[in-house]
């Protein structure tokens, strides 16, 4: 068991030494997004959401096709490739990065790294419950999807995703912050509150 737990440790830690290589012309701009996403200054919330709505309401005005969105989204993706690493160390100074900023990156890159594991896990499990429970698995897929295009019917696309992507460059801060734990714990006081009331009435 011990060994297994090693080997899986040496194996996490040469995965995030390999991801810190491939990043490092990004570091300085992973850093800078890091502290961003963590709210490390009060108005970094409204910054946050005042750009991805400038950018949406953007995308909205322009009314892109999919190839034009697709091809633009991809073009930019290419030019950030080709400059950042070029342009980072003049903005930011690559004298100034420490060995604190050392240690984060290498957190930031250790959580991409299992977050990468957490989700093959989740899709081998899904391809093991597809071989085990055929029939749990196509009710389950079926339902989900179902629950999805109806939720896509409901709701405009473009707010939709406007939706999905806010909640997911805030979570980071609300997690760091404790929100998502507080509130959390309330929900959970709250049903186990139902729970008891409930046992009481069967009593």
């Amino acid at each position: 068991m011990a060994e297994g737990d090693n080997k899986s440790a040496n194996l996490l830690a040469q995965e995030t030494a390999q991801l810190e290589e491939q990043l490092q012309g990004w570091g300085e701009v992973i850093l800078a997004g890091d502290r961003v996403v963590r709210w490390e200054k009060p108005w970094f919330p409204g910054a946050l959401m005042g750009g991805t709505t400038v950018l949406f309401l953007l995308i909205y005005y322009l009314d892109p096709s999919v190839l034009t969105g697709l091809s633009c989204s991809v073009m930019l993706l290419c030019l950030a490739d080709y400059l950042v690493p070029t342009l980072a160390p003049r903005v930011f100074g690559s004298n100034k990065w420490t060995t604190e900023q050392q240690q984060r990156f290498h957190e930031i890159c250790g959580n991409l790294v299992k977050t990468q594991r957490r989700v093959v896990g989740w899709w081998k499990r899904l391809c093991a419950l597809k071989e085990e429970k055929p029939k749990m698995y196509f009710a389950s897929v079926i339902s989900s999807l179902l629950a999805v295009a109806w939720i896509g019917q409901q709701v405009h696309n473009l707010f939709l995703t406007y939706l999905i992507v806010s909640f997911l460059l805030l979570l980071p801060g609300l997690n760091q912050h404790g929100v998502i734990t507080k509130y959390a714990s309330m929900a959970k006081r709250e049903i186990n509150k139902l729970l008891k009331q409930k046992e009481k009435k069967n009593e």
